[in-house]
């Protein structure tokens, strides 16, 4: 069982992260990505974000529409700055004959070594890297994943995942605004930020 655990605010989740999700499963053969919302993430703990519950009710919506994507209250019942190597130790201890392979982008893996406990997540764990942007940072990451490769034996692998024009930021930055969000989020996670007032100044 190959598992991808997809970890961050997604505030509000958007069709960049569920594509990554999906190309993720068809491009490095994934049995299923879990998406588990953060409490509070570690390099964003000045920031506001939508509540716990509505972050993770928008996940859910995007769980109910993929039968290879669900979506975890790991880190919103744990509380507490939401370190990754904490993450995977509970999801390893639930699955404990699983591979866990942590999905990130290009930048967030480049930062992997000033991560808590990075040893720990380099030594027992997979990664899968995304890279939307062709040429992107290119010779960085080959430089990177060579060196993590030959110093913790870590499996890496690398998705070329589509392309989407969007962030979280733009998203909420549009419906403060009044502007239309269509193409950019599921139909059924805009028809929830309406419904329940999200992100309106």
């Amino acid at each position: 069982m190959k598992i991808g655990i997809f970890g961050g605010t997604f505030d509000p989740v958007h069709n960049g992260h569920i594509g990554l999700a999906e190309d993720c499963v068809e491009q490095a053969g994934l049995d299923e990505v879990i998406m588990i919302p953060a409490y509070i993430q570690p390099f964003k703990q000045d920031r506001h974000t939508a509540s716990g519950e509505d972050r993770f009710q928008m996940l859910a919506l995007v769980a109910s529409q993929n039968d290879r994507i669900t979506v975890s209250r790991n880190e919103l019942d744990n509380e507490g700055v939401s370190y990754t190597y904490l993450t995977m130790r509970r999801i390893q201890e639930m699955n404990p004959e699983a591979r866990l392979y942590f999905i990130c982008g290009t930048d967030s893996f480049l930062k992997v070594d000033t991560w808590m406990n990075a040893e720990e997540l380099l030594e027992k764990y997979s990664f899968i890297v995304g890279c939307d942007r062709p040429g992107y940072r290119h010779d960085e990451l080959e430089e990177a994943i060579s060196r993590i490769r030959d110093h913790f034996g870590t499996e890496i692998i690398v998705v070329h995942n589509r392309q989407f024009d969007v962030s979280s930021t733009e998203v909420r930055d549009r419906i403060a605004a009044g502007k239309s969000v269509e193409g950019l989020i599921p139909e059924a996670v805009e028809r929830y930020i309406k419904e329940h007032g999200l992100y309106r100044i």
